[in-house]
């Protein structure tokens, strides 16, 4: 009778599970502008959480300590947008060589297939503004528009919320500690632990991703820069940022950057070797230091990452390509605690 009752109770548990699960993955999709920022903050916490505690110990006060934690932070976002000006500045400064160099290559390589399309490249002297200014193309653009607008809003609130969840997690006001304790581990000893396996894995994933990123960057923006490539500080800042997706932000800055090189250099033997040196940095650093520095504990397959991608993707948008695989190394990490779902980790490695 005993075990008829543990039977029931563990079925019910299952099926309650696989009812509450898609509401919260529903949950989850609806307040994506609440989440997505949240959890950017919480592994922002978990990377600065160190140097906190450290502070504390020292008896700096909370509010200069969570200041300090801010003006980094704040820091490093204005050392972005500078960047990114200066980048801008160079395009702003270099648009007319630029221009003539598209129109070239657009004229020859694009004009032929908006033709089949139906677009007419004739009715200026510029093939790009025949393009563009076509009814086709100029409809689409203004269609665009508000979507764009929006974008641009959509990334303010986002930085924002960023930040003040960032002062909360910081202050101590939301605590995963506290949290975990109350909800998933039935002794305080325990879920401690467990939030400190979670902190130096995470810190471990971002400081080696961080770190990559970086490398990659400076290996993009040399390698324009030796080769007369315009704008190599833009190329490297590019390679950073989108390094942070996994797998596929690889692809997609490598691409960009081989498509301008071919715009920009006419000798196909030249925008080979190129090519070819963007494609080996990206895979000496994705390929072969990233997972020598992550170490066993850390390789995630490449199926999970792809699965992890499309499904944060789908919830969170570029957010949640972003986070999707610091988001695995914390389910990893806590699937690793429990017996029941050891094999979930298992799975993911």
């Amino acid at each position: 009778m005993t075990l008829l009752k543990i039977h029931d109770t563990s079925t019910t548990n299952k099926l309650l599970i696989v009812i509450v699960l898609p509401l919260i993955f529903y949950i989850l999709r609806l307040l994506s502008f609440i989440f997505a920022p949240l959890m950017v903050a919480f592994f922002i916490t978990l990377l600065f959480m160190p140097f906190m505690r450290w502070m504390l110990k020292r008896h700096v006060p909370r509010f200069l300590a969570i200041g300090l934690m801010l003006l980094i932070v704040s820091s490093a976002i204005f050392l972005g947008i500078f960047l990114i000006k200066q980048s801008g500045k160079e395009f702003i400064e270099n648009k007319e060589e630029l221009y003539q160099k598209l129109d070239i290559k657009v004229g020859t390589t694009i004009a032929p297939y908006a033709k089949i399309l139906g677009i007419d490249t004739s009715t200026h002297l510029s093939a790009i503004k025949s393009i563009l200014l076509s009814k086709q193309v100029s409809e689409t653009i203004y269609a665009s528009f508000g979507e764009t607008i929006g974008v641009i809003q959509k990334t303010a609130s986002f930085i924002l919320l960023t930040l003040f969840f960032l002062i909360l997690l910081l202050a101590g006001s939301l605590n995963l500690e506290t949290m975990m304790g109350q909800t998933l581990f039935n002794t305080k000893m325990r879920s401690v632990r467990t939030y400190m396996v979670i902190e130096k894995s995470i810190v471990k994933f971002l400081k080696v991703k961080f770190i990559v990123s970086f490398f990659t960057g400076i290996s993009f923006g040399l390698i324009c820069w030796f080769f007369g490539i315009s704008f190599p500080l833009f190329w490297g800042l590019l390679a950073f940022a989108l390094n942070f997706i996994q797998l596929l932000g690889s692809i997609i800055s490598t691409a960009i950057t081989i498509l301008f090189v071919f715009i920009e250099i006419n000798q196909p033997g030249t925008v080979l070797v190129i090519g070819l040196l963007l494609t080996s940095v990206q895979l000496i650093f994705g390929s072969v230091f990233e997972p020598i520095m992550m170490g066993k504990s850390f390789r995630i397959n490449t199926i999970s990452v792809l699965v992890m991608l499309m499904f944060w993707g789908f919830m969170w948008g570029m957010p949640g390509l972003i986070l999707s695989i610091p988001i695995t190394v914390l389910i990893k990490t806590i699937s690793e605690q429990f017996e029941e779902t050891k094999v979930f980790s298992k799975l993911m490695s």
